[in-house]
């Protein structure tokens, strides 16, 4: 069979067609649904969804995906997926979401099977095996922290999107109102929680921590961004902060068992 020249081009243009990141949030994924979710969560996603700031950021985020941007995570709310309100023991606060194809997969810090480890989670790996003796991790799954998540380990990024290539993108849309919402909830439950508070933005939420923390039952802990950056930056460096057995030793004092970081 002969091929004329449109077929040729056709065939051209078919090998050149980039197929879509995997963690790409799609038009027909919104709204996002609250299936498996904890009733806890669910209600708190349903309170800030109806309000003005809810109303607002998902005008935005209906836009923006209708225009064609590019916006990660595919699964925003994985984070509360995998760790049920009523069994979070630690809350570790990201900022946004990696902005490259194939990282971010809704988990503070994670980033997909197959990918690098980011600088910030290597040197969060480094200050774990300088503090319990842990190897870092390696293989494909290295970076994925799936594993920390199902041990009642809150990984949650204070916004919840980001446009491809523009870090901050979603920053001050309204996302902070429902995270802001998570953190005063999780801080006002009986059960006693750690935060772990790396960087100014998350520390930023300090006081909302510490103006709910009755009779001190929470263990808050802060230090600088594990980013290259100021890993290493006085007076609270993260290399060599010691957050993860200080963590386990709390937990373990309050008969919990420690987290297998």
């Amino acid at each position: 069979m002969r091929l004329n020249q449109t077929d040729l081009f056709s065939e051209e243009a078919a090998r050149l067609v980039v197929p879509a990141p995997s963690n790409q949030l799609l038009v027909s994924d919104w709204p996002l649904s609250t299936a498996g979710l904890s009733d806890s969560w669910r209600e708190l996603l349903s309170d800030f969804w109806r309000s003005p700031a809810g109303l607002i950021l998902d005008e935005k985020l209906r836009a923006s995906l209708a225009a064609g941007q590019v916006i990660f995570p595919h699964s925003p709310y994985r984070a509360l997926a995998l760790t049920p309100f009523e069994k979070v023991q630690v809350v570790v606060l990201g900022q946004d979401p990696y902005h490259g194809p194939d990282q971010a997969q809704g988990l503070a810090f994670s980033v997909g099977a197959g990918q690098k480890i980011p600088p910030s989670l290597r040197n969060i790996f480094k200050e774990i095996q300088r503090d319990l003796g842990t190897p870092i991790p390696s293989g494909s799954h290295a970076g994925a922290l799936e594993r920390w998540a199902e041990q009642g380990v809150l990984l949650i990024n204070t916004a919840l999107t980001v446009e491809q290539s523009i870090p901050a993108s979603h920053s001050d849309w309204g996302w902070e109102v429902l995270t802001d919402n998570f953190i005063q909830a999780l801080a006002v439950h009986s059960a006693p929680k750690a935060f772990l508070l790396w960087g100014a933005h998350a520390q930023s939420k300090a006081s909302q921590i510490e103006a709910l923390n009755e009779q001190g039952r929470h263990l808050i802990l802060k230090a600088n961004h594990p980013s290259p950056l100021s890993a290493l930056r006085p007076p609270t460096p993260f290399m060599g902060c010691g957050h993860f057995g200080q963590v386990n030793r709390w937990l373990e004092g309050q008969k919990k068992k420690p987290i297998l970081w």
